[in-house]
């Protein structure tokens, strides 16, 4: 896997990955402004199973925010992300809060390089997977990554957290 070519965009994500010394592969795609569905989206444009990209939802759990990553074909099971972090219960975070918490716009949240470290749980499907692909960091770009050095590079760990 090659580091990110000249022409891709230096986001928070990729100048986390690259001083980590992270191998990752970014991919820009035409986002149409129109889509509100951005990780199927790229799967499309990107021509890969949906099943291999993921997305990046924030959630409060016991009044903490934690991030939930997991296949854009399934959704985040807040009742597992709240086991999976010590929490009794876990509701979706407002978008503003997310928004302000990780730098980042909604449908480009990436799981990499947020303003403020997270616990970070990845869905265990993740594993099946040489690589995955999460948002860089902002609609229309996308890194592909191993499993295991998004983990590293986020501090996170596997969880079973989709439905």
């Amino acid at each position: 896997m090659a580091r990110p070519a000249s022409s891709a965009p230096g986001t928070p994500a990729t100048v986390a990955l690259a001083a980590a010394g992270i191998a990752f592969t970014a991919h820009t795609y035409a986002h149409d402004p129109a889509t509100t569905n951005y990780g199927l989206e790229a799967a499309a444009a990107l021509e890969l199973d949906a099943d291999r990209v993921f997305k990046t939802l924030l959630a409060e759990a016991d009044g903490r925010l934690v991030v939930g990553i997991v296949p854009v074909t399934g959704m985040l099971d807040l009742k597992a992300l709240a086991a999976a972090v010590g929490a009794k219960r876990a509701v979706m975070a407002d978008p503003a809060v997310a928004e302000r918490k990780t730098g980042y716009v909604v449908g480009g949240i990436s799981p990499i390089g947020q303003k403020t470290a997270l616990p970070t749980m990845l869905d265990e499907t993740a594993a099946l997977w040489p690589t995955i692909y999460v948002s860089g960091g902002r609609r229309g770009f996308d890194i592909e990554l191993a499993p295991d050095d998004l983990l590293h590079v986020t501090g996170g760990r596997f969880a079973d957290i989709a439905r």
